[in-house]
């Protein structure tokens, strides 16, 4: 249904590209003929997924390494990416999480993912948008939220906040910015598995077979379906459509609500295994950045 030159002459940075989602969605658009700028923390994950990608699809991949929870570097990237030419398209896909009891929350596990979710989407989006109507130029944001911000969800409270920010954000500068040229839209995905989502919302390694039994289609998301609807989004031929999110998860957040309430029956114990788990991945991370 799509052209393979749909998106010539775009260029588009996904944040949080160089793995899971963002990767899938800056493979698609690739494909269909962007000039992608990715950008994340680890430096070496976005080369390496800038080789692959260009392997698979030709092209042109840039990457940039960047804290979007400093405001001043997202500004950097940005003058850096604009020196070769002003972006068309943003994804707002970079994002942490994980599971916890509210109470257990320090502030800085807090901030850990505010600071990423709600400040980061806020500080590249702005810088964008800045740009675009300095230069009288045209622009496409797309931000990854979730369905909690229509149901709330227990035990992810930070990003249930955080990405509830990010869709009033994405209906605001729909109506401040659409006298610009600037559209906004949300995609706020069901479950399609990834392994850094897993690792962190699902530190015990259970199974997802109970989310796909209890999801009205009976199974869970396919990746090209997401990365469908991000093209379709992001478009050049579907400028009228801006404000909305759009939810791509076989109606399961109308059949059953919010996710984790399995996590209300879990003990000290169980919160115990789940929180050294969670400690081991993030420890295994940083120690990826360091290298």
């Amino acid at each position: 249904m799509f052209q393979s030159d749909l998106f010539k002459g775009h260029r588009i940075l996904v944040t949080g590209g160089g793995t899971g989602l963002g990767k899938a969605m800056a493979s698609r658009l690739l494909e269909l003929g962007a000039h992608l700028v990715i950008c994340g923390r680890r430096k070496g994950v976005l080369d390496e997924t800038a080789a692959e990608l260009v392997a698979q699809h030709g092209g042109s991949v840039d990457t940039f390494a960047c804290d979007l929870r400093n405001a001043a570097a997202v500004d950097e990237m940005m003058d850096a990416i604009w020196q070769g030419g002003p972006l068309t398209g943003l994804i707002n896909n970079a994002a942490g999480n994980f599971i916890s009891r509210t109470e257990d929350l320090s502030p800085r596990g807090f901030d850990a993912v505010a600071n990423t979710v709600l400040h980061g989407t806020f500080y590249v989006t702005h810088a964008a948008g800045r740009r675009w109507i300095a230069a009288g130029d045209k622009g496409t944001v797309l931000s990854i939220i979730v369905t909690w911000v229509w149901t709330g969800s227990p035990f992810v409270v930070p990003s249930a906040m955080s990405k509830a920010g990010i869709d009033v954000m994405t209906k605001s500068l729909a109506v401040e910015w659409g006298r610009y040229g600037i559209r906004l839209n949300a995609i706020a995905p069901g479950i399609f598995p990834t392994e850094g989502a897993s690792a962190r919302l699902r530190p015990l390694g259970a199974p997802v077979s109970r989310e796909s039994t209890q999801n009205p289609m009976g199974r869970l998301g396919r990746m090209a379906e997401l990365t469908d609807l991000a093209a379709f989004l992001m478009a050049p031929n579907c400028e009228w459509l801006t404000g909305q999110t759009i939810a791509i998860d076989g109606a399961n957040w109308l059949a059953n609500g919010a996710y984790f309430t399995h996590c209300l029956d879990w003990d000290d114990d169980i919160w115990s295994q789940a929180r050294e788990r969670i400690r081991a991945t993030n420890a295994r991370d940083r120690a990826d950045r360091s290298t």
